[in-house]
């Protein structure tokens, strides 16, 4: 099979980023992050924007979809998969290989899995008739339209509920758009040594002034309640700076979380595989294990 992408996935604290950015050292190619959270700009210890990682031989690699929006702007799925092919084309346009690496299920699926996301078009119309159904109709709607939502988190809220909609009745499908055949190289060491990495680096991230950095983020006017909705370091952290927990029980509480989270990451990947995506797993980001299977399965269109 002819392959249009590489795709470094895993789940958290198993070292992507390194690997994705010496396989783009070699390959002569540049990186699409493929990670929710990352995108905010200020959101750099909690999310793990381990900057120095993107960098081989003193060579920094180029790196899309890091730091590119301020809370407490939102993006989503349909952002990141209109961004994403966007960025694709102009690297093919310079003859350099694209790398998507990241364990956001949801976003490494829609591309992978090629989702039939659509472009917004500016219908005030539709969304004023919306906006005046009840948030039970506007489900019963939306279920009309979509029978196995991809992005569940449209279900939560009246105006996420009349966007997705919107979504469905337009037409207008996202300029650029290919099919993508990706090559998928999966790293997963177990589940034990996972909850230790996760740990460990945890641990390191407290050190280096994770609460800080959600305490600067509060200070800078950013709303609890948004800082929450992002989960996991930031919901906890949060939690403890408005005291609702003690320093140790924000950090066991975390810890479990993040481990909790890893555990969803992998059933995602599962669920992929179930449904006919092919990964290549390795123990470990070993970059001679991965280069073996793109030198036997990679071919360049």
């Amino acid at each position: 099979m002819s392959f249009n992408l590489i795709t470094i996935l895993g789940p958290t604290a198993v070292g992507k980023t390194k690997l994705a950015a010496e396989i783009a050292f070699e390959l002569n190619g540049e990186i699409i992050s493929a990670d929710s959270r990352q995108v905010y700009r200020k959101l750099n210890i909690g999310t793990g924007k381990d900057y120095e990682d993107y960098i081989v031989n003193d060579t920094p690699i180029p790196v899309h979809l890091i730091d590119i929006i301020d809370l407490p702007e939102e993006y989503n799925l349909f952002d990141f998969y209109k961004s994403f092919f966007h960025i694709y084309k102009s690297i093919k346009s310079r003859n350099k290989t694209p790398i998507l690496c990241g364990g956001s299920g949801l976003y490494l699926s829609a591309v992978i899995q090629n989702y039939d996301l659509k472009e917004v078009e500016n219908n005030e119309s539709i969304e004023n008739e919306l906006k005046s159904k009840s948030f039970d109709e506007l489900k019963e709607i939306y279920f009309s339209l979509v029978k196995k939502p991809h992005n569940k988190t449209d279900l939560t809220s009246k105006s996420r509920l009349i966007k997705a909609i919107v979504i469905e009745k337009s037409e207008k499908v996202i300029e650029g758009k290919i099919h993508i055949n990706s090559l998928n190289i999966g790293i997963n060491p177990g589940r034990e040594i996972v909850r230790q990495r996760i740990k460990t680096r945890l641990e390191k991230r407290l050190k280096e002034g994770m609460i800080e950095e959600v305490a600067q983020l509060i200070e800078d006017g950013i709303e609890p309640d948004r800082l929450i909705k992002l989960g996991l370091e930031y919901k906890f952290i949060t939690e403890y700076l408005t005291g609702k927990y003690t320093k140790d029980e924000m950090t066991e509480k975390l810890y479990y979380a993040i481990c909790a989270f890893a555990k969803r990451q992998m059933t995602w990947f599962r669920k992929m595989e179930r449904e006919g995506v092919n990964i290549f797993w390795l123990e470990n980001a070993d970059k001679n294990s991965a280069f073996e299977i793109i030198k036997q399965h990679y071919v360049f269109e």
